[in-house]
Formats: C-alpha cells, sequence, structure tokens
C-alpha cells in the first residue's frame, strides 16, 4: 500500500493505504517513566510491515502487534549490508494534538537511500499516510510532554534468500514506534568531541548521504575509542586538511566571525559525505528567513577552527539531528590539544534560541507566520 506509483515499469504495485489490514494487540504495555527513558528500548504495542517480491510488486500493508521478524539466514541484509533505515518524530501539543515534523522529507531521503542500495522504489506519500495509521492506532504512546517524543524508525531490508551479492529479488519494509526523552544521558548539556583523522565516517563516492546501517555500524569502534579519552562523540575529520564533516551522528553548525569579520553560521555543504538531515535543513530555512547574519553552507578545517579559537572569532558550536534536535560542543580534543569553545550557561544563546523556535514548532501552533512558513512540518494526526 505505501509503496506503488515510483516502482519500475512492469512491476505489481500496491494497493493504496486504504487497504490497510489493521490487527490489534489483545495485550497492551504499560506505559514508561518518561523521567527514565533510555533512548530507543522502550517500544510501542504495534508495528507495520510491507513486503515487496519482484514478481509480485508491493503486498498490502499490515499493522500487526509488535513482534521478532522472521528471515531467512541468507537474507542479504544480514550478509551484505542490503539496509537502510530513517528517523523522524511524532510530537503532542497542549491541545492534545499530534504532528509529525516534515516527514516527506524523511520519505525523499529514503527514496534516495533505497536507490542507493539497489531497494525498490515506492510512493513516498502512501507510506506517510501508513506511518500516520500506525501512530494513530498507538497514539497513547506519543508522550504528553514537551521534553519527549515518539521517535518513529522506518526501515527497509533487502531478504533475498541467497548469498549470490546482487540486487535483491525480495524486500521488506518496516516501521516500529519508541517514546524517547533527551538523546543523550546527560540531557541537554555541552558535548565533548574527539577529533581524529585516524577514522573515516564517510568518503566522497560512498554512502555517506545515505542513512544506511553500516554507516553507522563501522562508526561504534571509534564511538568507544572517543570515551577512552574522555569524550562523548567523534568529530569526524576528512582528507588532509581535516575538513569538519559531522559531530558523532549529527550535522555540525560553526556560529563564529569569520575571515572577513563576518557574523556567520557555517555548516558543512551535503557534497555526497555528509547526511542531509531534516534538522540541518530546517535550521538552515530558519536562520535564513531571519536575516541577522550570513548562513552559508561551506567547508570548514580545524586549522579553520583554531585560529578562530585563537582569535577570539567563535561564538558558538552545536552539532543537529532528529534525536538531539539541537547539542552545544563545549570542548573537542584535537592532537593532544583541549579546544574550549565558547558555552554560556550550558546552551549558548543561538543554540537555546533554535531548540526553542523547533520545538515549538514541533510542539505548538504558536505563530501563524510560522506555520505558514512550515506547512509541510505540521500534519495533524487528529
Amino acid at each position: 500500500a505505501s509503496c506503488r506509483a515510483a516502482s519500475p515499469p512492469g512491476t505489481a504495485t500496491a494497493p493504496p493505504a486504504a487497504d490497510l489490514v489493521i490487527e490489534l494487540s489483545q495485550t497492551h504495555k504499560a506505559k514508561p517513566d518518561l523521567t527514565n527513558l533510555v533512548f530507543g528500548t522502550v517500544f510501542s504495542d504495534h508495528m507495520l510491515t510491507i513486503e515487496w517480491t519482484s514478481n509480485g510488486g508491493w503486498q498490502k500493508p499490515h499493522i500487526k502487534p509488535f513482534g521478532n521478524l522472521s528471515l531467512h539466514p541468507a537474507c542479504s541484509a544480514m550478509h551484505y549490508a542490503v539496509q537502510l533505515f530513517e528517523g523522524m518524530k511524532a510530537y503532542r501539543d497542549a491541545d492534545d494534538k499530534v504532528r509529525l515534523f516534515r516527514p516527506m522529507l524523511n520519505m525523499n531521503r529514503m527514496a534516495n537511500s533505497a536507490e542507493r542500495a539497489c531497494l525498490p522504489a515506492f510512493d513516498r506519500a502512501e507510506l506517510v499516510e501508513c506511518i500516520r495509521r500506525l501512530v494513530q492506532v498507538d497514539l497513547e504512546w506519543v508522550p504528553k510532554s514537551d521534553s519527549a517524543s515518539l521517535y518513529i524508525r522506518p526501515t527497509f531490508l533487502g531478504t533475498e534468500p541467497s548469498l549470490g551479492v546482487k540486487k535483491p529479488s525480495r524486500a521488506l519494509l518496516y516501521v516500529i514506534l519508541s517514546p524517547v526523552g533527551s538523546y543523550f544521558s546527560t540531557g541537554a548539556k555541552p558535548v565533548s568531541l574527539w577529533a581524529d583523522s585516524k577514522y573515516i565516517r564517510a568518503w566522497r563516492g560512498g554512502t555517506g548521504d545515505c542513512k544506511m546501517g553500516g554507516n553507522y555500524g563501522a562508526s561504534i569502534y571509534a564511538q568507544y575509542e572517543a570515551a577512552d579519552y574522555g569524550c562523548q562523540q567523534v568529530l569526524w575529520l576528512y582528507g588532509d586538511d581535516h575538513q569538519i564533516t559531522e559531530v558523532g551522528t549529527m550535522n555540525m553548525f560553526l556560529f563564529w566571525n569569520n575571515e572577513n569579520g563576518e557574523e556567520e553560521l557555517a555548516t558543512p555543504p551535503l557534497d555526497g559525505i555528509i547526511l542531509p538531515g531534516i534538522t540541518r535543513q530546517s535550521i538552515l530555512e530558519l536562520t535564513r528567513k531571519w536575516g541577522e547574519f550570513k548562513v552559508c553552507e561551506r567547508y570548514l578545517t580545524m586549522a579553520d577552527l583554531r585560529c578562530a579559537l585563537k582569535e577570539g572569532r567563535v561564538k558558538e558550536m552545536f552539532g543537529s539531528g532528529t534525536a538531539c534536535v539541537v547539542s552545544p560542543v563545549g570542548r573537542i580534543l584535537y592532537q593532544g590539544e583541549n579546544l574550549h569553545i565558547p558555552c554560556q550557561d550550558d546552551f549558548p544563546q543561538l543554540a537555546s534560541r533554535l531548540m526553542k523556535e523547533l520545538t515549538d514548532i514541533q510542539h505548538t501552533d504558536y505563530s501563524i507566520e510560522i506555520h505558514t512558513r512550515f506547512i509541510s512540518i505540521l500534519s495533524p494526526l487528529c
């Protein structure tokens, strides 16, 4: 149902989301304590599954009780990482309405990842509708809190039952839901980063701009090495000039006075290495709308950062992403030197303002102007 119009010619397409089959769970799990939520460890009562085969195309979508998957031992997702995922959220406002935050941007990115992984095309609007229906079924799992939300994890697997390295003839698209609070165990406090060129997150011509599981699995070793150095995240560098790319699993922003003395918010360009984050795009759109300082997508190196810190030109540095929204950076360990980033009162001024603006959009209908500007953001579920 959620995957039809974009299918290749000659391939059977899925029925509309109106044909979705719903099997409600006979038991309901207890809702978690929102004050002690560990990210991604608690799941709702139901899940969405949609199967695809090269002969039959997309099958009917099913919402059914949350449970384990049954996969062939030769499944291509497990052997050759023919797999991708997305991360998005549903928010509840003070009037008890629930919204998805810019879901079509997630679908666009997911379609790009699917093409790169040789997985079948899908109708993005139909998939959003199926996800909307899933959230409606588990509506009580959307936290009634402005500091928590329901994390939505669409996942797409190649389920080819063969050890041949080839485009899969079978696939499974499924969606699970997880109520979440703060991504970091320390809460909304500045994070510390380990910057080293020893490990590379992505490279040009690779899959750095796709949300594939292999990108994340390969980063775990470096994450633990960062912890050994007393840092929470890795600042990923690229090339001989140590270009700054991403912060852990987040996009990176630097707010500074640039080389020309201009007040500037800068983030690396989407050149195939950087994941096109939905929060990243929202921050660029918001700050360009403000028109208060220069907003630029440009290359930044560690030499640029060190020089700017030495000359007192750095104002703030922060990461952005669906899980954390905005996360200030307080310290970077680079070549044995601790580089201290200005962080007034734990949450610096611009990061704090962006956090408020974005959460206001996600949780409230606080501004007609914002509502109009981000009409694609506000998608009422009820």
